[in-house]
């Protein structure tokens, strides 16, 4: 059941959006094996004075930088995130062509009682 939310420079076009929305379902789908459907996402688009990137740890990023972060079952083990994280860079690498230098990854672990995926229940406790 993760929540993912993509933050990036505002001016592609919707098919570049989509294909990143459908590589991260099919990086989640490949390294949780999150049910098929699960694809609760966002997009949100900064002009570029509002959007500030460095390269600090030695990587060179670009304009195409993309922010994901992603909120999981705090059940998830360092492997299935690391797994994650290569999944989406040759997923966002190989359609829309992102360069991996520029998939940024964050990664919030949330306990299955704080969350409600509808009528107010806590469904997974």
């Amino acid at each position: 059941m993760p929540l993912l939310h993509v933050s990036m420079r505002a001016g592609k076009p919707e098919a570049y959006r989509q294909a990143i929305l459908d590589g991260l379902y099919l990086a989640l789908r490949e390294a949780l094996d999150v049910p098929e459907d699960d694809q609760f996402m966002t997009i949100s688009e900064h002009s570029a004075a509002n959007f500030r990137k460095g390269n600090a740890f030695g990587i060179s990023r670009s304009d195409d930088l993309v922010y994901i972060q992603v909120t999981v079952f705090s059940s998830r083990t360092a492997e299935q995130k690391r797994a994650l994280f290569r999944c989406i860079a040759a997923q966002l690498g190989a359609n829309p062509g992102i360069r991996p230098e520029d998939v940024f990854i964050n990664i919030l672990d949330a306990p299955k009682e704080n969350w409600s995926v509808g009528h107010g229940q806590a469904q997974f406790t």
